[in-house]
C-alpha cells in the first residue's frame, strides 16, 4: 500500500495564471468590423424628436411617500391658515357678503382622492370562531352560541361548545379575552361590547 505524503501548501498565486498573460490581443482586426449585433443597434441613429441640447437635471431625485405626504400636509396647513385670515378679515363689518362654503376651512381628517387615510369601511366586520379561528358562516343562522356567546364555525365546533360545563366556556371566555388584552379591565369591556354576559347560564 502506497502511502501520501502531506502535500505541500500551495499559493494561490502560484495555481492561477496571470491576468491577461495567456490572450492575445487582435491587432485591430475587432475595430475594423462592426459585430451583428453593432451593424443592427439603433442606438446611434438620430432621433429627430429628441432635443440634442437637453441636460438631465442632477439636483432632481425621486421623493419617497413619507416626504411626500409630510409637504402636502404642509401645504394643505398654509392653505387652512391663510383662508382663516381671509376669513377673519370678512368678519370686519364693512358690508362685505360673508364667505361661501368653498371657504370653510378644509379638516385634517377628511377623506379625499389625494388622502392615503381610508375611513373605516362600511362593510359588516368579520366574525370568527372562537375556538377554532376560522371565519363564523354568515348564512339564515347566526353561528353563536346562545348559552355562552362563542361564535362556532360549523356544526361540529357547535357539539364541541355544547358539550362544554358551564364553568368550562367561563373560563374559556376568560382565557380569549385575557390573552387579548392581559388585563381584567379591558376583558370586561372586550365582554360587555360583544355582548356575552360572563355568568354563563
Amino acid at each position: 500500500m502506497c502511502a501520501v505524503r502531506n502535500p505541500v501548501p500551495i499559493s494561490p498565486t502560484a495555481i492561477m495564471p496571470p491576468k491577461g498573460g495567456f490572450k492575445k490581443k487582435a491587432e485591430g482586426s475587432e475595430a475594423s468590423t462592426p459585430t451583428l449585433v453593432e451593424q443592427f443597434s439603433y442606438l446611434h441613429v438620430p432621433k429627430p424628436f429628441k432635443n440634442p441640447k437637453y441636460t438631465k437635471n442632477q439636483n432632481r431625485r425621486a421623493k419617497n411617500l413619507k416626504t411626500v405626504l409630510t409637504q402636502e400636509r404642509e401645504r394643505e396647513k398654509q392653505d387652512r391658515e391663510r383662508r382663516r385670515l381671509e376669513k377673519e378679515e370678512a368678519m370686519d363689518v364693512d358690508g362685505v357678503p360673508p364667505p361661501g362654503p368653498s371657504d370653510i376651512p378644509f379638516e385634517e381628517d377628511t377623506p379625499t382622492y389625494t388622502s392615503i387615510e381610508a375611513p373605516p369601511s362600511l362593510l359588516p366586520a368579520r366574525k370568527y370562531c372562537d375556538i377554532t379561528g376560522l371565519e363564523a358562516r354568515i348564512h339564515s343562522a347566526n353561528y353563536t352560541d346562545p348559552a355562552t356567546g362563542l361564535r362556532y364555525h360549523d356544526k361540529n365546533v357547535y357539539q364541541l361548545i355544547k358539550g362544554l360545563a358551564s364553568v368550562q366556556a367561563t373560563r374559556f371566555i376568560i382565557m380569549l379575552t385575557l390573552a387579548a388584552y392581559q388585563n381584567m379591565a379591558a376583558a370586561r369591556d372586550y365582554l360587555a361590547a360583544r355582548g356575552v354576559n360572563p355568568i354563563v347560564r
